[in-house]
């Protein structure tokens, strides 16, 4: 069996094409923020590339950066203005933030229907309670690359690798939201080695590099890696990808699976908000 990579730059692009088409109908031009605070590099990095993004496909991306000193009121304060931005329609902080700073009470501080990452109590409760239009992005974009493959989830055994608030909660979430019932394990979890070796489909966002190998797993299984750490300098993923070579029938990379889509997602869900303003489209 040759293992099958899928490809998650492929899928963005196919997310952005349509992202784009949607600001074109729009009349006015939506406005995306990413709050970034204090000098983190990878940090730095990754709000650059998503105001790339934004950009391609026609949000105007508003820069919002403040130093790592600034206190949790002075950063509320800084969130509300940018709430009340004309036009502004996603609005997010990118984490993590300095320790210093109360995470949560910043979070909450984003308008709830501006919440792209839906990580302020409102926007998430809503998600949690399928009440919402738009949802967790990297929790959708590991969706979206299971749902690729085109494989019928409700005869399949699912396993969730991971109870985090960015990737296994929410999967579970929207696993649920579809009337699957999948089986959910954490580093306490006594039987995890025979789950992962029941499993057809794994979605692991456990942050432990290499967890899965190839002797762990079942044939055929399809593996979703939403998992990231580093190793010598480089990231990696939940998944060793050397030693389920010829075990696995389809396996998302770390880099260039997840993490594309959920850039393509984030800035989908800018585009239902936008739609939400009720500004008349063109024609």
């Amino acid at each position: 069996m040759q293992t099958q990579i899928i490809d998650g730059r492929k899928i963005r692009n196919k997310i952005l094409e349509e992202v784009k088409k949607g600001i074109a109908k729009l009349s006015f031009q939506p406005v995306f923020c990413d709050v970034l605070v204090g000098d983190d590099p990878a940090s730095k990095q990754y709000v650059q590339m998503k105001a790339k993004t934004a950009e391609s496909v026609g949000i105007r991306f508003h820069d919002a950066y403040f130093t790592a000193t600034i206190s949790t009121e002075d950063l509320i304060k800084e969130i509300k203005v940018l709430n009340k931005m004309p036009d502004m329609c996603g609005l997010i902080v990118q984490l993590p933030l300095p320790v210093s700073l109360d995470r949560q009470k910043v979070l909450d501080a984003i308008d709830p229907n501006l919440d792209v990452d839906c990580l302020g109590q409102i926007a998430s409760e809503k998600f949690f309670n399928n009440k919402s239009d738009i949802g967790r992005p990297t929790a959708i974009a590991c969706m979206k690359l299971l749902d690729s493959v085109h494989l019928d989830l409700k005869e399949k055994n699912i396993l969730i690798l991971g109870q985090g608030e960015l990737v296994g909660r929410p999967v579970t979430a929207l696993m649920k939201f579809r009337g699957l019932k999948p089986y959910i394990a954490t580093k306490e979890t006594k039987n995890q080695a025979e789950l992962i070796k029941q499993a057809d489909v794994i979605i692991s966002g456990t942050g432990h590099g290499g967890l899965l190998t190839g002797d762990k797993i079942k044939e055929g299984v399809v593996i979703i890696d939403a998992g990231t750490s580093k190793r010598d300098g480089k990231i990696i993923g939940d998944v060793d990808m050397e030693s389920v070579q010829g075990i696995a029938s389809f396996v998302s990379p770390v880099p260039g699976g997840v993490g594309p889509v959920t850039v393509a997602v984030l800035l989908e869900n800018v585009l239902t908000v936008a739609k939400s303003k009720n500004y008349s489209p063109h024609p």
